[in-house]
């Protein structure tokens, strides 16, 4: 079984597809109301909980024993290693370059607003100073907690920190390894018990969620078992009131987690029905550091942005630091990218409503505010002009938020209108070309109501030649 096939995430979706295909920067809090749902009927929590609801797009680090090798995250497993060759990695462990100061430069000028780092992957390597196993960062030549020195640059800089904490364990001996997808095969060394392995786990737990102050969000990975045991949430909910909890750990937790392009449900939905935060990464083959990593195109990765964030959904974009502690530079640039072309854009996402049905146009997106309109061209256009049926107002000013130039518009009856007479809303001369590599945001602001911007189908012929 493949991972894609583990965390099927269709619950948390609207059962109803797109009908067409396809926020952070600017304040408006002051000046809007927040409602109590948002624009999919997703409510709130009424807690502290609700700053997820604010910062919509994060940082996903993976790192540990995995960076020094620079082939996968799962290295052990994939590459077949045996423990006992695997465990020696930790005597190279020396980030000495590891500044988590410069990791959250990077991640403020990306645009992103918290971060989540893997505190211990299925190798079992804890990057903290866990007091429930020897196989930490402390027994390295390194000998430094790193949760507690990204913790401290967080809490000094008031960014929300989340941990990721994988359930499957390669190392610890009473963890079940039976072969099952991202386990081990049965280890003869090994006392397999689950209920010793959950004394472990929750002490884990509790460490993490005691020694490292203020903590935001709680990251399950690879319930392998399907264990179910609401009492784990419930203490990290005691102990972090306002951490949100993903729907990987031992009960449904807080939101889905659709991760890479692997859900098509969660592709095309056309909203969510509870919180959502998809997770991808810069690089096609790991989510760990990869020495010869083949990287995605800015576009995919922007689009897959959009696409969640147009739809009131997180969005978590990774990247591995190498054995040293540094986040490549190819990787790094990516963020930088991103974060210009969203700190353009970010209007577009920041308290709107989406709206799936006010326009009928391929590849369209759209979110609205009061009288205003954002069309997000989610998919590659196909041509620089783009009809939004049924539209047929002309907007007092449309923008396009990729550069800040007005839009050329026309309202006027196309050839391909002519059975229904009927001319609409056209956007010109978009610079399709020229910004291939983005995916085009346009605004567009009306004087009236937006149920009011599509007229009844005139009567008479009605051509209007384009000027």
């Amino acid at each position: 079984m493949k991972r894609r096939d583990v965390f099927k995430t269709a619950a948390a979706l609207a059962v109803t597809p797109f009908i067409s295909p396809w926020a952070e920067a600017i304040n408006l809090t002051s000046q809007i109301n927040i409602p109590e749902k948002n624009s999919d009927g997703i409510k709130r929590f009424g807690d502290g909980r609700d700053w997820f609801f604010e910062n919509r797009y994060g940082m996903f680090v993976h790192w540990g024993l995995y960076s020094i090798p620079g082939w996968h995250e799962q290295h052990q497993w994939r590459g077949r290693v045996t423990r006992n060759e695997y465990v020696k990695l930790a005597q190279q462990w020396n980030p000495v370059k590891f500044n988590p100061e410069q990791w959250l430069d990077l991640m403020e000028e990306a645009g992103m607003k918290y971060i989540t780092l893997t505190t211990k992957h299925h190798d079992g390597f804890c990057l903290w100073d866990s007091k429930q196993t020897q196989f930490n960062t402390m027994n390295t030549p390194y000998k430094k907690d790193v949760i507690g020195m990204l913790s401290d640059a967080c809490h000094k800089r008031n960014i929300p920190l989340c941990l990721y904490y994988s359930i499957a364990d390669w190392n610890q001996p009473n963890y079940p390894n039976q072969g099952r997808h991202h386990e081990l095969p049965a280890q003869p060394q090994d006392s397999p018990d689950w209920d010793k392995y959950m004394e472990f786990l929750k002490a884990q737990v509790r460490e993490l969620c005691t020694n490292y102050g203020e903590i935001h969000g709680f990251w399950w990975d690879m319930n392998v078992p399907e264990y179910k045991d609401p009492s784990v949430n419930a203490m990290i909910r005691k102990l972090q009131p306002k951490a949100v909890i993903n729907n990987r750990g031992f009960d449904e937790g807080d939101f889905g987690t659709p991760e890479r392009d692997y859900d098509n449900a969660a592709t095309e939905a056309r909203s969510f029905d509870r919180l959502t935060e998809a997770c991808q990464s810069v690089g096609m083959e790991s989510w760990g550091y990869k020495n010869d990593e083949d990287f995605y195109t800015d576009r995919h990765l922007i689009s897959s942005i959009d696409r969640y964030l147009a739809r009131n959904a997180n969005y978590l974009l990774n990247v591995g630091p190498t054995g040293e502690g540094i986040i490549p530079k190819e990787a790094a640039d990516i963020l930088r990218r991103i974060g210009q072309w969203k700190k353009s854009v970010d209007e577009s996402y920041h308290q709107v409503q989406t709206n799936a049905n006010i326009v009928s146009a391929s590849g369209v997106l759209v979110t609205k505010r009061e009288q205003t309109l954002y069309i997000h061209l989610n998919k590659v256009p196909v041509g620089t002009g783009l009809k939004l049926k049924p539209i047929n107002v002309m907007p007092t000013k449309s923008t396009l938020l990729n550069n800040g130039k007005p839009i050329d518009c026309a309202v006027n009856l196309c050839p391909s209108d002519h059975a229904t007479q009927q001319p609409y809303l056209r956007l010109r001369n978009l610079p399709a070309n020229e910004l291939a590599n983005t995916v085009l945001i346009a605004k567009l602001e009306f004087d009236r109501p937006l149920d009011k911007i599509g007229i009844e189908t005139r009567q008479e012929t009605n051509i209007e030649l384009t000027k």
